[in-house]
């Protein structure tokens, strides 16, 4: 026991700028009750009853006071907005284009965690230092939220929506993760922990499957859940012939329903002439409420799969549909 930190570890790109905004805030909070309290302190004893310092010309109001104790808050606060603001919308924009997507699913009281290539962990994430990591969530109960103190980042995990937050880990070692939302009678024990190695470490993970631990991680809390059989990609694509998606969905447009290859990303135009982008939620609420949003020029016949596809099975089939690339076009080779 080392004692009581004041804060967690550093670990993350974002915890460093987190800190220096927590630190601003903080000296500024410091200088501004430190200096109200002296000179309240100082004008009630000066100007206690029965002094004798002089009241001759004391005003009422005076423009400039005024004007500087309104703009130097504004200012300061202005600051502090647009500084937390830049940190918000890089925490939870875009990741850069190298970065580990990894999805989780949230549920009571666990979470589970899939990574591209079919591995699966429960209540653990192994991941490498010095690499964007993109974490996909999405609950398949109630709202929970995914916290790790060292990395300074929290996203709730909704029900029925993909939410995103990304960070680079910069530290290896091993990090508390929580639930930061009250999501039932067993919402304290929603806990685990998130694994930063070092990249040749990691590759060596990743290689055996998920199974070699290194020694300094093998008294970790949680389980795996299981070493996969196929990525992410692979079991997508068994489900989707399974469920004969391709009958409909072809290499190209059909009459029954439009091509999934080169969807993701791609502008679609629905029949009420709004234009969406097919995105991961567009995807998946397509997948389990194909009526929402039925692109045009086609017939609302798809069936809905709500209810028929739990969410690991629906984040498969995101995954492979994502993975679909426009088939190329081949010149026709005139004799």
């Amino acid at each position: 026991m080392k004692g009581v930190a004041l804060l967690p570890d550093t670990a993350s790109t974002f915890a460093q700028q987190v800190d220096l905004l927590f630190w601003f805030l903080t000296a500024v909070t410091v200088f501004f009750t430190l200096l109200i309290a002296a000179l309240v302190l100082y004008f009630a004893y000066r100007y206690r009853r029965g002094s004798t310092a002089s009241r001759a010309g004391a005003k009422e109001t005076d423009l400039r006071l005024e004007i500087g104790w309104s703009m130097i808050p504004l200012t300061i606060g202005l600051i502090v907005f647009v500084w937390a603001a830049k940190l918000y919308a890089d925490a939870y924009g875009p990741p850069p284009d190298n970065a580990l997507e990894i999805f989780v699913i949230g549920k009571q009281w666990m979470w589970h965690l899939q990574h591209p290539n079919g591995i699966r962990e429960n209540n653990e994430l192994h991941i490498p230092a010095g690499r964007p990591v993109k974490l996909t969530m999405i609950s398949q109960d109630v709202i929970h939220s995914f916290f790790v103190p060292a990395f300074r980042i929290k996203r709730d995990v909704l029900p029925g929506k993909y939410n995103t937050v990304w960070f680079t880990p910069t530290k290896p070692g091993k990090y508390h993760l929580f639930c930061a939302e009250y999501c039932g009678t067993q919402h304290s024990r929603m806990i685990g922990w998130v694994y930063v190695m070092e990249p040749a470490e990691y590759e060596k993970w990743l290689a055996s499957g998920g199974e070699a631990r290194p020694g300094a991680l093998a008294s970790g809390a949680g389980t795996m859940a299981g070493v996969p059989t196929a990525s992410l990609v692979q079991a997508g694509e068994q489900l989707y012939k399974q469920l004969r998606c391709n009958a409909c969905h072809g290499a190209a447009d059909g009459q029954r329903g439009p091509s999934h290859y080169g969807l993701f990303g791609k502008k679609v135009k629905l029949r009420d002439g709004t234009v969406v982008v097919a995105d991961e939620a567009y995807i998946r609420e397509s997948i389990l409420r194909p009526l929402a949003k039925v692109v045009d020029g086609y017939e609302p016949i798809m069936p809905s799969y709500e209810g028929l596809l739990d969410e690991e099975r629906t984040l498969q089939l995101v995954a492979y549909i994502k993975s679909l690339k426009k088939p190329l076009q081949t010149a026709e080779v005139k004799p």
